[in-house]
């Protein structure tokens, strides 16, 4: 799969960010802190678990001249979603059985760079992996449990669906292909 590689705008706080997969002998997971503790705990203690056995892929967002430095970081994996949790015009265009898709398990930015586009950023990664992953695997929709309304706003805002009967579960279609 192509990398995702950003160039930001201010050159002094940020040379080229590059989208790694997570590489415990690469990447220093104990020093990275979102100041969400369950994010945190995750990353520091069972994402490499969940890799190794093909649970969830996580990839990194790191600043290429400090490779070791975890910006942010993301988990994906295969999930389903019943058609009717979505919308009724969607449910429409669908079958009336669960449909697969792609599950955002965690999505978080390192405390000291957030405010930063950071978040904008891991998320245009996220769909653009998904995109590319749905050339070889179907997929309808993104989805994710938001924790929180502050994180629900921030789905929200990237185009986000709730779910009807639990609006904090959220959906993405990701478009015909």
């Amino acid at each position: 799969m192509p990398r995702c590689k950003t160039r930001l705008i201010s050159r002094a706080r940020f040379g080229v960010l590059e989208e790694q997969c997570l590489d415990p002998q690469r990447h220093n997971r104990p020093a990275f802190t979102s100041g969400v503790g369950e994010l945190d705990e995750y990353l520091h203690r069972f994402a490499v678990q969940q890799s190794k056995k093909g649970i969830a892929v996580v990839r990194v967002l790191v600043d290429t001249d400090l490779p070791k430095t975890i910006l942010g970081y993301y988990s994906l994996s295969a999930a389903q979603i019943d058609a009717a949790q979505m919308d009724a015009r969607t449910q429409q265009k669908l079958p009336r059985y669960p449909v697969p898709c792609f599950r955002l398990g965690r999505l978080a930015v390192h405390s000291t760079h957030q405010g930063l586009g950071l978040g904008r950023i891991l998320m245009g990664c996220v769909v653009a992996r998904c995109l590319e992953a749905r050339k070889q695997v179907a997929a309808y929709a993104l989805v994710v449990d938001a924790q929180g309304e502050e994180a629900k706003a921030f789905y929200a805002h990237y185009g986000f669906t709730p779910c009807q009967g639990n609006p904090m579960i959220l959906y993405l279609p990701l478009g015909a292909n």
